[in-house]
This record gives structure tokens, C-alpha cells and sequence, in this order.
């Protein structure tokens, strides 16, 4: 009776947040509010190892930004520097070696090109990025989205067009990098408020006191169980907006609003590495006053707890775009 009572009261008052967060909020959207822009980029959302590299390698032209740069490299590699692809395109940058022998640079100017090290790999990427627009200069409308358009489709296509060709993997591509580009920007004023937030926190409050599964996405053979991500997914597929299965890929599901601009709604993350979002190994949904619902660990149930911890890493406010934006990788790795 008296655990009822108390899931009740909670349940009120974090309905009461919600409200009152969303009225408050009402007017933070202003001109250019929530759209993610400047060329800073968002704390920690770059691994710590490469963002003096992003940060000095996306400024090499007017076409790029360190938030691009970034966009292109998370997108390409997840910041793998093994990684390779099945069509033999290779590490953290994803150059194919025909590419590289003509575009690869000693970026780091210790005497040799090599695929495989970041210091060559990410000043690469922005010089090829820089040749690219240089190509296409000429051509009308926005430089950064006619470049990207170049490195899918090839410069000749940019110029036929006058712009980004209308081939639908291209224009994809576009989108994907300019909006996953937001994710990795540091914020110009407040974050937009997210207009499905209260639909997730309606599911996720229903799944209050239900034990947690590893890898639970809540289906009925997992008797409705759910893990951390498992349940943020739920929640956000409720109302039309499918994120990625793995909390760190989770993160670049939107911009980052700081921890004193929160709002209900807003995905919550912990990492092992305050420096790098790879490392993060929880994620909560925030409900308001320093609180979220989440699926703890095994042995726990969902439930409500406080966000303010040691490895409090930060927080998205999740988009439609955002989360189609996030590249699809191995779901292996759940309960994280």
C-alpha cells in the first residue's frame, strides 16, 4: 500500500514537472534557438584524444567546420581508428587506398602518410574536404552542402546540377552529415524544446517497477523487460522517432543542452570516460528536479533516480533527424 502511494505521488509530481518545464519553456525557441549552430564544439562529444585535431583540421576552409569534420569522421568510423570496410576502406576516416594515395597527407609531418594513424587520417579528411569545395566553388548555394554533395556523387555531378544532385542516396548523405554535424556543435543560445518528450516520459512512467533485463527490448518472450537503451528506444518509438539500439550512438541523437538548461525528456548519459562519448555506459530519460527514469542493472527494476553522480557525462535532446542521422552499427553490445 504504502510503495502504491508512493509511485503514485511520484508520478504526480513528475507530471507536474513536466508541465510546468514546458510551459517555462514555451519561449526558448527564438530566432536561431535550438538549431545547433556555431562552429564550437559541444564538450566531450569529440573523444578527447582528437579534438584538438577536429578543432584545428575543420577550420582549414570556409566549407568545413570542426562540427562537419566531426559529423563525417563519427559517421564513417564511430571514431574507430582499425576499422575497415567491405569495400576496403580503411580507419578512422574511412579512405579507400587508391584515394589516399592521391589525397592522404603527412599530417602530423613525421616524414610519412599512414592510413591507419588519426594525426595523417583527420587532416586528410578536411584537406579532401577543402580540395572538393575548391571544385566546386562555382556552383550556387550553400558551400558546406555542395561539398558533402562532391565527396558522394563526384564534383562533376555538383556542377551539372548547380547544386546538390537530385539523387536520393546524395541527398541522404547531406542531410545525414549536416544534421549529425548539430549533434557535435556547441550550442548558440538554448536548445529548442523537443515537442514528443512527454509522449516517451508517458511510456517509460508505465514501465515503472519492472525488473531489468540485459538486452530486454521489452518484447513479450522478455516478458516486457527492458535494459537501459532498450528503454529509451521504447519510449522514443512511441512517438515515431527510432534511435539507435547503443546509448553512445543514443547520444548523437540531437544537440546537447547543458545540464542547468534540462528539460523532461531529454536522454541522460554516463560514461567510464568523461572525455569520450564512446565510453558511455548508461542512459537515462529526465523527468525534472535532478531526476530520471531508468533501467538501472540486473537485479534492479525501472524506477526513479537522481542524474547527479560521478560519471554524469551529459545529456541530447533527441530529434526526428537526429536519430535517423545516426549510423547503424553492430547492437551486440546492449545494456549500454
Amino acid at each position: 500500500m504504502l510503495g502504491g502511494i508512493g509511485v503514485g505521488v511520484c508520478l504526480t509530481f513528475v507530471m507536474l514537472l513536466v508541465v510546468g518545464t514546458y510551459s517555462a519553456a514555451a519561449g526558448l525557441g527564438g530566432p536561431g534557438g535550438g538549431r545547433g549552430g556555431g562552429l564550437g564544439l559541444a564538450p566531450n562529444a569529440v573523444p578527447a584524444k582528437y579534438q584538438q585535431l577536429v578543432a584545428r583540421w575543420g577550420n582549414l576552409c570556409p566549407a568545413i567546420s570542426p562540427p562537419l569534420l566531426a559529423a563525417q569522421l563519427y559517421s564513417e568510423s564511430g571514431w574507430n581508428p582499425t576499422a575497415v570496410s567491405p569495400a576496403d576502406a580503411r580507419g578512422i576516416a574511412q579512405f579507400i587506398p587508391g584515394t589516399w594515395a592521391g589525397h592522404g597527407i603527412d599530417g602530423d609531418g613525421d616524414g610519412d602518410r599512414d592510413i591507419w594513424d588519426p594525426n595523417d587520417a583527420i587532416p586528410s579528411a578536411a584537406s579532401y574536404d577543402c580540395e572538393l569545395s575548391k571544385d566546386v566553388a562555382g556552383v550556387p548555394g550553400d558551400a558546406a552542402s555542395n561539398m558533402l554533395a562532391a565527396y558522394n556523387a563526384g564534383a562533376y555531378a555538383v556542377i551539372k546540377y548547380q547544386g546538390v544532385p537530385p539523387y536520393k542516396e546524395t541527398q541522404g548523405y547531406v542531410k545525414t552529415i549536416t544534421t549529425l554535424a548539430l549533434s557535435f556543435a556547441r550550442p548558440v543560445g538554448r536548445v529548442a524544446p523537443s515537442q514528443q518528450a512527454a509522449g516517451a516520459i508517458y511510456f517509460a512512467q508505465k514501465q515503472l517497477g519492472t525488473p531489468y533485463l540485459w538486452g530486454g527490448n521489452g518484447t513479450a518472450d522478455q516478458d516486457g523487460r527492458f535494459d537501459c537503451s532498450g528503454l529509451t528506444v521504447a519510449a522514443y518509438k512511441t512517438v515515431g522517432i527510432d534511435l539507435p539500439r547503443v546509448a553512445n550512438d543514443q547520444y548523437n541523437a540531437g544537440p546537447h543542452p547543458s545540464r542547468s538548461e534540462l528539460l523532461p525528456g531529454d536522454l541522460v548519459f554516463f560514461s567510464n570516460d568523461l572525455a569520450n562519448s564512446r565510453e558511455i555506459h548508461h542512459v537515462g530519460l529526465y523527468v525534472g528536479g535532478g531526476y530520471m527514469i531508468n533501467a538501472p542493472y540486473t537485479g534492479a527494476v525501472i524506477r526513479f533516480d537522481k542524474i547527479d553522480s560521478p560519471d554524469y557525462f551529459g545529456a541530447t535532446r533527441v530529434t526526428k533527424d537526429g536519430a535517423e542521422a545516426s549510423p547503424v552499427r553492430d547492437s551486440a553490445a546492449k545494456g549500454a
